[in-house]
């Protein structure tokens, strides 16, 4: 399952556009997954048309196989924001959680009520697309604050 947020910018203001998951069927082999990822953020950046793109750096995984997986599926991500020519910013997980919740350590359900406090959210987002709008929010909550970027970003060149 593929977590996505998409949030638009007023000024300061963050306003909650749309999140949810991409889900891919349990029997389809790996090809078939990452098929089907690429697909699903393909089809939310056209309907959408974001500018840019935030997406989680891989830290850690139950295990190597695990890591190898994840890693495949942000390529799959990544390599459709960039066909579509967004910019795309990578951001470490707990570097997001820090500032949406105030630890790095935060646990995802901590996620999920700050972002839905944060965007005035009606009810919790699903966890994958809560971390998705936090990684949303984060960069822009940089922009606004900071107006530049600091060297803790890595800007993933199309």
């Amino acid at each position: 399952m593929t977590g996505f947020g998409v949030i638009e910018s007023q000024g300061p203001r963050q306003v909650y556009v749309a999140s949810g998951c991409i889900r891919t069927a349990a029997k389809a082999d790996l090809a078939g997954k990452l098929a089907e990822i690429f697909a699903g953020i393909t089809e939310i950046i056209q309907q959408y048309s974001p500018q840019e793109m935030a997406i989680e750096k891989v830290f850690m995984a139950k295990s190597a196989s695990s890591a190898l997986k994840l890693g495949q599926a942000r390529g799959a991500a990544l390599v459709a924001g960039a066909n579509l020519g967004l910019t795309v910013f990578e951001y470490e997980a707990r570097k997001i959680k820090q500032a949406v919740v105030g630890t790095g350590a935060a646990e995802k359900s901590q996620v999920q009520h700050m972002v839905k406090t944060l965007l005035k959210l009606p009810a919790q987002p699903q966890q994958d697309a809560a971390d998705a709008l936090g990684a949303n929010s984060f960069r822009r909550g940089r922009m606004v604050s900071l107006g530049q970027h600091s060297g803790s970003e890595r800007k993933t060149d199309n």
